[in-house]
């Protein structure tokens, strides 16, 4: 059971803080929510369909777009061609898509129909998809158009989505789409949503490392439109109808779904979708549609700021903001891209899959320019630093394990109330898994994940702090640091370094520019020399597959 430092009561603390619970309050004031129970997501959003937002959605390599007094008229048509299909309240429809402008039709589409969707990578194998099927009882599936035979044998119904708006209305796995998308029909009487009902089904490696299914209900969801999206946009005197934003991200994922597939919509806000990240058309595309809102992952963030040093003229100059989550970054990934972009905002944000997306943002005044916190905590957002080892409560100034509490924060894991009970405790709190520092103005800075942490001799070391000596290196790429289980040690850090082309670097000399700059017991024990480092969709460091191939290079 946590309880609070013995010197808490003893001093003086900010009214955003109370030493005698060790809640962190928002600084931001509360923001009222919807009290209405029967009140589902996409209702919600087009709500707020008062402003002058012409153009939705726009597919980056065709131009083709959707505009938003569309919008609306496609998502009921796909809930009644779904309904015809026999697809009702309650029955979980699994989107397999790379980002499109049909996504969030579909997915807005399947929710106001009453339904449930579960998102997941288009580059699934067959058995991953198999058991996710049988994990979640998905009754169909919306797939790319070229890979409808390869997810026939699945055995529930297929439904082929193109890549654009060059649509085959000829083509016969085409003809189940277009008759969703066109069918211009009634969803009859419209089921009755409540907030509580479950609005999506989206897979999480939680804080444990084992994939879950984060239950998100339409309150979850309404709670992130306000808290996170409609409140980022607010901070700032421009309008949201002006702002184009640039959809990389996979949809399929907490972070792009929130923004692009459900969230701007509300704004008026043009989303410019990307079917895959590639840096070069990337710049291109951002000039070409005058993108003013980038929201990336850390690998798109360094990739840009390296193409970026070799771009002339007046490239990227309708930019005004980038922001990054997901993942932790680099000081020196932040520094060099502030150097090379000084006219465009940084600011990083913190969310999980289990939070809805929801827990902090950034904003930079003229006064606090933090461009390595994580902010602030959004409205509505209470938190706890806990330290891992000892259960104490922790100050500002600490550095612990983040628990978070609010309207954001999931319903369950799916058929595991175990793990529930281990991630959100009785009073509701969420503990994250994540190690955070607080300084004195209330903002957080991500120090590491703590299921992340190397035990060495009784110490504990955190493989983000040896990244970023590594990755300061001239000659060093990237870097990832996984533990080692040792006999003697307990466990000893072992680096994955990629070099730059045509480096001499060898793993003696990074051994010995590691243990310059860090306690002796911190030191790298082993460098292992790679052609990249495995991240997942989101940017996050897959250990996991680091730990798989030491079998072959120890």
């Amino acid at each position: 059971m946590e309880k609070l430092t013995a010197t808490a009561s003893k001093t003086t603390f900010p009214d955003w803080y109370s030493p005698e619970t060790g809640i962190y309050s928002s600084k931001h004031p509360t923001i009222p929510l919807p009290a209405d129970p029967f009140l589902d997501v996409v209702s919600f959003i087009f709500s707020h369909h008062n402003h002058n937002g012409l153009t939705a959605l726009i597919d980056s390599s065709s131009g083709f777009s959707i505009s938003y007094s569309k919008v609306l008229p496609l998502v009921k048509s796909v809930a009644s061609g779904l309904r015809n299909r026999g697809i009702k309240q309650g029955d979980v429809v699994l989107l397999l898509l790379p980002n499109s402008i049909h996504f969030p039709i579909v997915f807005l589409g399947v929710l106001y129909l009453g339904g449930i969707v579960s998102t997941m990578n288009p580059l699934s194998s067959e058995l991953e998809v198999k058991k996710r099927i049988a994990d979640c009882n998905a009754c169909i599936a919306f797939v790319e158009l070229k890979k409808v035979g390869k997810f026939q044998p699945l055995g529930i119904p297929i439904i082929g989505v193109p890549e654009n708006a060059n649509l085959d209305e000829k083509s016969n796995v085409f003809e189940a789409f277009y008759m969703l998308l066109y069918s211009k029909g009634d969803v009859g009487v419209k089921p009755v949503i409540r907030q509580q009902d479950t609005a999506a089904i989206m897979y999480s490696s939680g804080t444990t490392a084992a994939s879950k299914g984060v239950v998100l209900t339409h309150r979850n969801f309404i709670s992130m439109v306000e808290l996170f999206v409609r409140f980022e946009a607010s901070q700032y005197e421009y309008s949201s109808t002006d702002n184009v934003y640039l959809a990389v991200l996979p949809m399929f994922h907490i972070y792009g779904l929130s923004l692009f597939v459900v969230g701007l919509l509300s704004l008026g806000s043009s989303i410019v979708v990307m079917r895959k990240f590639d840096v070069n058309e990337t710049v291109k595309v951002i000039d070409r549609y005058g993108v003013t809102h980038f929201p990336v992952v850390p690998p798109i963030l360094t990739a840009l700021t390296r193409t970026v040093k070799g771009v002339c003229g007046n490239s990227l100059k309708c930019l005004k903001l980038v922001s990054c989550g997901a993942a932790p970054l680099f000081a020196k990934t932040i520094q060099d891209f502030v150097e090379v972009l000084p006219h465009v905002d940084f600011i990083q944000g913190y969310g999980l899959t289990e939070s809805t997306a929801v827990g902090t943002r950034g904003l930079n005044t003229e006064k606090f320019k933090k461009y390595s916190s994580i902010g602030l905590l959004a409205p509505n957002i209470e938190a706890k630093v806990v330290d891992w080892i000892t259960g104490t409560l922790l100050p500002p100034g600490g550095s612990g394990e983040l628990w978070i509490r609010g309207p954001g924060v999931m319903k369950e894991y799916l058929n595991d109330g175990e793990a529930t009970a281990l991630t959100i405790d009785k009073d509701g709190w969420l503990h994250t898994g994540d190690v955070v520092y607080t300084d004195h103005d209330g903002y957080l800075y991500v120090v590491d994940r703590l299921k992340e942490i190397i035990k060495y001799k009784g110490f504990q070391i955190a493989p983000a702090d040896l990244e970023a000596v590594l990755i300061s290196h001239c000659e060093i790429l990237d870097a990832a640091v996984i533990p080692v289980v040792d006999k003697e040690c307990g466990e000893i850090p072992v680096a994955f370094v990629v070099k730059r082309q045509g480096s001499m670097l060898t793993q003696e000399a990074i051994i010995n520019y590691v243990a310059e700059q860090v306690a002796p017991y911190k030191k790298v024990r082993k460098v292992i020399f790679t052609q990249s480092i495995p991240k997942s969709a989101a940017g996050k460091i897959l250990r996991r597959e680091l730990k798989n191939s030491l079998t072959s290079k120890l």
